[in-house]
């Protein structure tokens, strides 16, 4: 009956002639109207909120797609950006205007019918200042409220838009980075005429906080500082006075850490304003706080007087945190019962692999079990809220293999909520990380400030190490149930790093995978309905909304984010632009074929010992594998130094220690390097580049026999660390 209706739906649609384009003043209008009360109610039609509304449960009441008309969705338009790095924006739709982020924190407007820009906001970051962003040039979106779009910049500016033209209102600074290496990759959150924000950079020795503006004129009117600065200094309010007591040693030297990078929730039932908070600075706890010490309020989430930003409440769900276990994943907002009483409650799935359930009136722990495999802690005592560790957990004589990896049971990804099922689910990822002590890694200005070693062991040859990651590194859509504290289904993925969720009412959940399909399931069976090749991998989260009676569901398409660019994830052919996609019922649209991958042969490589390349690879990895891959193998959305043109290779030392392409992000080295430490790293490319050179040399028949071997290998090398 509903496909019947759909198809009248369609005919009808049809006959109506085409509807003339919004004017500045038709956005201008419908653009005043979001505020707070615009923002907590129930708008189908449209996506104001990151989350769609005050709660981010991501679900959409539409269900004009369903999983009976599903078979019909197809690609209704495409917005290709200028840059081809990875994309994680959330759009906001209001009344058929779009508008969403892409890389270098540029802003588009686009008619969400047709996908027509109607304008774009370039904030110019000076490119010298991706090096400050452990996890590329991306941002996760705007928000809109009472005629202005506001977003906040790779280096650290918050400003607001007119959101019918373009215009900017104003700009601040809203984090030092003449001082620091602050980068703001969130999207801010709005409500009672307040802006909101976080910042990045506890990878490179910050100090975190939340900031308050004036949504009207940019004004600062509170920030809130995660942990305790230098006590000769005094404290900013009581809750760092007696934060403090849980931090030794000289912690302010080292920035500390704590940045509120990701999740911002308003309450406005209860009028509270909740933060997630990251990891310390540097990760290992035994060189930020060397006599122990929970070191609050790192790995918590903290509950602040919305008005005026003082402390209410927190709790930490990893004290002392060792391994990048952040508490800056989604968080949700629900009403559910607990033991026989209805709850006002938080959700939330870190990094650490428990699913949480928090009373969100006093931060009492109401529930915390795994959702993932775990091994740093058996389980979490309800009488004093705290997890039970393990002896491998603190990596304390010897290096120890750990899980969740520092990527996390579940990442940035956002998840979502259908109250129809009861059901979460959570893009969830199975990984494992080898932590030590590293003394090397405590750099603070623009490099790894993380007291272990990113260098992980070594492989052979390339194609052994991606087989290898593609056995200890998997991820899943995972449906749980928060009342059971269980799995009700999952799906499994070959890859991690998978994109965010999206749950409606037509009884669907869809997400885009790291190797590049959009997919629609039934959201209380699992069952994959229907999927499309979008030709790059999908980070994002959808959103969907109502144009003329029709229903669209949007998604940015876009490989990269942290591990996006760590893994080498190659795309098959060239790397395409990334892309805003859209989709409805009845549509035909497809892509171009992806652009063909031009591979340069690099020169061989001069005399060098292997333990010069150990040396070199070693270095790699400290300093360049964050953007160009491990083992040198890259995405392709940036450079794969494997394969430059030889004039690359002949200005090596300009470009790695002078700085020679600053102007395109690559910027110089040399407050740490020096020549003979270039010369290593670029003896390490070239053998890896020979390497690979070999492999795509070897007659197919060979390569056939060798690639049984090497997944033999693999499996077995997979077995054995699936038992840590």
């Amino acid at each position: 009956m509903r496909k019947l209706f759909v198809m009248l739906l369609w005919v009808s649609l049809a006959t109506i002639g085409p509807v003339a384009a919004k004017t500045p003043d038709d956005i201008r209008a419908a653009t005043e109207a979001v505020d707070t009360a615009a923002i907590a109610a129930e708008n189908a039609d449209n996506w104001l909120g990151h989350g769609n509304d005050y709660r981010e449960q991501r679900y959409s009441q539409l269900d004009q797609i369903n999983d009976d008309t599903i078979e019909n969705l197809g690609l209704a338009w495409s917005f290709d950006t200028e840059f081809n790095r990875g994309l994680e924006a959330t759009p906001i739709v209001v009344d058929g205007v779009m508008f969403v982020t892409g890389n270098w924190s540029v802003v588009y407007a686009l008619d969400a019918k047709t996908g027509k820009r109607l304008w774009k906001y370039d904030p110019e970051v000076p490119r010298e200042w991706a090096k400050m962003a452990c996890c590329d040039v991306v941002n996760r979106g705007v928000a809109v409220y009472q005629g202005k779009v506001i977003f906040g910049t790779l280096d650290a500016r918050l400003i607001a838009l007119d959101a019918a033209t373009g215009e900017k209102h104003w700009e601040v600074q809203a984090a030092d980075i003449k001082q620091y290496p602050y980068t703001i990759t969130g999207a801010p959150r709005v409500f009672k005429d307040k802006v909101i924000i976080g910042n990045g950079g506890a990878e490179y020795g910050v100090r975190g906080f939340v900031s308050a503006f004036d949504v009207n004129t940019g004004e600062e009117l509170w920030r809130f500082y995660t942990v305790p600065g230098n006590p000769a200094d005094g404290f900013e309010n009581e809750a760092l006075e007696r934060a403090a007591d849980t931090w030794t040693g000289e912690w302010w030297k080292m920035g500390g850490g704590g940045t509120v990078w990701d999740s911002i929730v308003y309450d406005p039932e209860l009028d509270q304003l909740y933060i997630g908070v990251g990891n310390g600075s540097p990760w290992n706890h035994k060189i930020r706080s060397p006599e122990g010490g929970d070191n609050l309020y790192l790995s918590s989430i903290v509950a602040l007087n919305p008005d005026t930003g003082e402390y209410l409440w927190h709790y930490q769900q990893t004290p002392g945190e060792s391994w990048d276990f952040t508490a800056t994943q989604h968080i949700m907002l629900a009403d559910m019962e607990w033991q026989g009483e209805a709850r006002k409650v938080l959700w939330q799935a870190p990094k650490n692999g428990f699913f949480f359930i928090v009373d969100r009136s006093n931060g009492k722990l109401l529930s915390a079990e795994p959702y993932a495999r775990v091994n740093w802690a058996t389980h979490y005592d309800m009488e004093t809220g705290r997890p039970v560790e393990t002896d491998r957990a603190r990596y304390q004589d010897k290096p120890e293999f750990i899980r969740p990896s520092s990527m996390g049971a579940h990442n940035w990804h956002p998840m979502a909520y259908s109250p129809k099922t009861g059901l979460v689910y959570i893009p969830a990822i199975d990984a494992l990380f080898k932590y030590g002590d590293a003394k090397n890694y405590l750099h603070q200005w623009g490099h790894w400030n993380l007291g272990i070693p990113l260098e992980q062991d070594a492989a052979p040859n390339h194609i052994l190490a991606q087989l290898m990651l593609r056995q200890v590194t998997t991820g899943s859509l995972l449906a749980w149930d928060p009342v059971t504290q269980s799995a009700a289904w999952s799906v499994p993925y070959q890859r991690p790093w998978n994109g965010g969720v999206l749950a409606t009412a037509g009884n669907l959940v869809f997400q885009g995978t790291a190797k590049g399909e959009f997919r629609a399931y039934r959201a209380d069976t699992g069952e994959q309905l229907w999927s499309f090749d979008a030709r790059t991998a999908i980070i994002a989260a959808p959103v969907s909304y109502t144009v003329e009676g029709e229903q669209y569901v949007t998604v940015l398409a876009g490989q990269g984010g942290a591990f996006g660019l760590v893994a080498g994830y190659e795309q098959e052919g060239g790397i395409p632009p990334s892309r805003v996609l859209t989709f409805k019922l009845g549509a035909e649209g497809t892509l171009p074929a992806n652009p063909e991958k031009i591979l340069f042969e690099a020169p061989l490589p001069e005399a060098v010992t292997e333990e010069e390349v150990k040396k070199g690879r070693t270095l790699y990895h400290e300093y360049c594998s964050g953007c160009h891959g491990v083992d040198a193998v890259s995405n392709g959305a940036i450079p794969d130094l494997r394969h430059l043109p030889p004039v690359f290779y002949e200005n090596f030392d300009a470009i790695v220690l002078d700085g020679m392409m600053r102007k395109a992000g690559m910027v110089g080295f040399s407050d740490v390097l020096d020549k003979e430490d270039s010369r290593l790293i670029k003896a390490y490319v070239l053998t890896q580049a020979q390497e690979d050179r070999k492999i795509r040399e070897t007659p197919s028949w060979w390569m056939s026999i060798k690639m049984v071997f090497f997944k033999t290998v693999a499996n077995i090398l997979g077995w054995i660390m699936d038992k840590v």
